[in-house]
């Protein structure tokens, strides 16, 4: 009996990463983490800025992600997402980069409610890529 199921994530340019083999995803959902499992009941959510951890036969793989759409049904994990980086080959300076954009964005007078949490939520887990 496999506890496997696939994943795949898109952006807008091309087919990002597709796993066949994979046992759990956990997503940044705007309810909070959201682990997935086989056979967990279909959803449809959207992502805020946060970490996405896939693990699989073939090894443990993080993602930063600013925003998207989740949705799982019948084993198909499929991730919707205009921004998304592997940590591990994410040099330091794209890090500073979307770091200085975004504190730059979090500063603006006219900013509202919605777009300051999603960006300090932004700065906060870029923080913590160091």
């Amino acid at each position: 009996m496999s506890e496997e199921f696939k994943i795949e994530i898109v952006n807008p340019e091309k087919s990002f990463l597709v796993k066949e083999d994979v046992s759990e995803v956990v997503v940044p959902a705007f309810e909070g983490e959201m682990g997935i499992l086989k056979d967990h009941i279909s959803i449809i959510s959207f992502l805020k800025p946060g970490i996405i951890k896939v693990s699989s036969k073939s090894g443990d793989e993080n993602y930063y992600v600013e925003d998207g759409i989740v949705e799982f049904k019948n084993n198909n994990l499929s991730i919707l997402t205009s921004s998304i980086y592997n940590l591990s080959d994410m040099d330091k300076s794209v890090q500073q980069d979307l770091l200085k954009k975004a504190e730059e964005e979090a500063g603006k007078s006219d900013i509202s409610d919605q777009a300051k949490y999603l960006v300090d939520q932004k700065i906060e887990v870029l923080k913590t890529l160091n």
